[in-house]
């Protein structure tokens, strides 16, 4: 039996479209399809460095990220190798003395007997390693990695551009956040000059000087100005409103 059907998996990777798609979402597809692709794989995990720590981004069983835990905590395992040293790494038997030995034993106490894990690379970067795991002993060698390679190739390209749009999708969220920030605060600005007969930087003075004082964002002071002088013209309107009241309170 071949250890890879790489084909159906390979050319799925390689019509995966970014889209509403989150980056968790499109690790698991991965992982997902890297099981149906290896064959003799019983478990897959990726491992990625998050806010400076390694850890299981995702995996297909959560048995993955309980073996890969000791790893982590000791800074030494063959994932992390993998991602470190730019270069697969074999265990053939669990079971047997060898580098690794805390990793070792808890991947033998889980019921894994060999492990592969490969880096994924773009260029020359490191972006995450696969871990690949198997019940069998002596499951994977050079040969399984080299005819994987495709795969990781793709999978890594796939990974590299989910983490670019992901990035992109933040930052533009947060630019929107901002220009929203900003419309709001200019309209409260504006207010302000017409109610106080002030100029510009007397009345962002005074929005700053609320922030500070009740200790809340500089929008959320521009957003209640601008709200209390919708509510109070919409009085007005209505014949509601004390006429000898300041129109824009602050």
């Amino acid at each position: 039996m071949p250890t890879f059907q790489s084909s159906d998996s390979l050319l799925a990777l390689s019509r995966f479209v970014l889209s509403s798609e989150s980056l968790e979402t499109t690790l698991e597809r991965v992982c997902d399809l890297a099981l149906q692709a290896i064959t003799s794989a019983d478990l897959i995990g990726i491992t990625m460095i998050v806010e400076g720590c390694s850890r299981t981004a995702v995996s297909t069983d959560p048995l993955a990220p309980e073996i890969d835990r000791v790893q982590y905590e000791t800074g030494k395992g063959p994932c992390v190798a993998a991602y470190e040293q730019k270069r697969p790494f074999f265990i053939a038997s669990t079971s047997e003395d060898g580098p690794w030995p805390e990793f070792r034993r808890m991947a033998a106490e889980h019921g894994v007997a060999s492990t592969m894990s490969l880096p994924l690379m773009v260029g020359d970067d490191a972006i995450a390693s696969i871990n690949i795991y198997s019940r069998t002993p002596a499951a994977f060698g050079m040969a399984e990695a080299e005819v994987a390679q495709p795969f990781v190739t793709q999978a890594a390209i796939v990974l590299a551009n989910a983490s670019a749009y992901s990035d992109a999708r933040s930052l533009n969220e947060n630019l929107g956040e901002a220009m929203k920030s900003r419309a709001v605060i200019e309209q409260a600005k504006g207010m302000l000059m017409a109610a106080q007969k002030c100029d510009e930087d007397s009345a962002f003075e005074m929005l700053v000087k609320a922030s500070q004082r009740e200790n809340i964002k500089l929008r959320q002071v521009a957003e209640r100005i601008v709200a209390n002088a919708i509510e109070r013209a919409s009085g007005a309107d209505s014949g509601l409103t004390d006429p000898d009241s300041s129109p824009v309170p602050i």
